[in-house]
């Protein structure tokens, strides 16, 4: 059987959606906090365990039976490697023989700050001698597509990015790549670096947002102070915006910039432009 954690989630749900391409309902099994959740993936057939990341009974109850594990990283930023830790030694305890777990683009050397937790879980992999294979997932096109409202409304886009290159990919792009390592075999071992297949500067984006909107955008570069600032004027909490400026900032160092083409390589087809998604999220709104 293969397990998803965090499987309500944007991209344990894409990554499950992929995998009931080609694998029985019955030998998956979604591991989420609520199970109401995902009422509509039970009646499909997928096995649904209720576990959190903080609960190391119930991730060893839920791993029962697993043999692959798909390790979706927690979204509590400060508090993965503690919840990692727990996944590990459950799925060590419940017999898993291999885990796939989404880590940060070049975490070894990212300029990122979340590269620390990162860091700290793909070395727990190592000491947990489960055979291993690693995602390091660069930025996904939709962490950005959520500026574009006020980027439209405002005339200007807000970052730190300066000039840096941004291979970014849909997240189903990410949830494809995902799905097909759970379904190869001889997985064990590989590191993955995977981003997009062309990559982008918040200026090419602003150009491309107003061609594409016929609104002129253009775009502002901050300080990481400034833009930290600015969004949690915008009503982020300090520490998320804390976060999502030294993301930014560390973009501007090229810690979001691949050219390898993993990615694509992976899923068999190029991954989505930056304008497809700028057109799909233009005609929504």
């Amino acid at each position: 059987m293969i397990a998803i954690t965090g499987a309500s989630g944007h991209l344990g749900r894409l990554v499950i959606a992929d995998l009931l391409k080609t694998v029985a309902a019955e030998q998956l099994v979604a591991i989420v906090r609520d199970p109401t959740k995902v009422a509509d993936l039970a009646q499909k057939g997928v096995q649904v365990r209720r576990a959190e990341y903080g609960d190391a009974a119930a991730l060893q109850a839920a791993l029962t039976g697993v043999k692959k594990l798909l390790l979706i990283s927690s979204s509590e930023v400060g508090q993965r490697a503690p919840q990692h830790r727990n996944v590990i030694e459950a799925a060590k305890a419940a017999g898993v023989t291999f885990i796939a777990y989404t880590s940060l683009l070049h975490a070894d050397r990212s300029p990122l700050g979340l590269a620390e937790e990162h860091v700290a879980t793909e070395k727990m992999l190592t000491e947990s001698g489960i055979p291993f294979a690693l995602l390091r997932n660069g930025w996904y096109t939709e962490n950005y597509l959520a500026s574009v409202p006020p980027a439209l409304e405002h005339g200007a886009f807000i970052g730190s990015a300066g000039e840096g290159k941004i291979a970014s990919a849909t997240r189903a792009d990410y949830a494809e790549a995902a799905a097909r390592v759970m379904t190869l075999d001889n997985q064990a071992g590989n590191v993955y670096e995977l981003a997009g297949d062309e990559a982008w500067t918040l200026s090419d984006l602003t150009a491309q947002l107003s061609e594409l909107s016929g609104k002129p955008v253009v775009y502002q570069n901050l300080s990481e102070a400034d833009f930290k600032a600015a969004l949690q004027g915008a009503g982020l909490p300090e520490p998320f915006a804390a976060l999502l400026a030294n993301s930014d900032v560390g973009a501007s160092k090229g810690g979001l910039f691949d050219d390898s083409r993993q990615l694509s390589t992976l899923i068999g087809r190029p991954t989505t432009p930056l304008a497809e998604s700028l057109r799909a999220l233009l005609q929504t709104n």
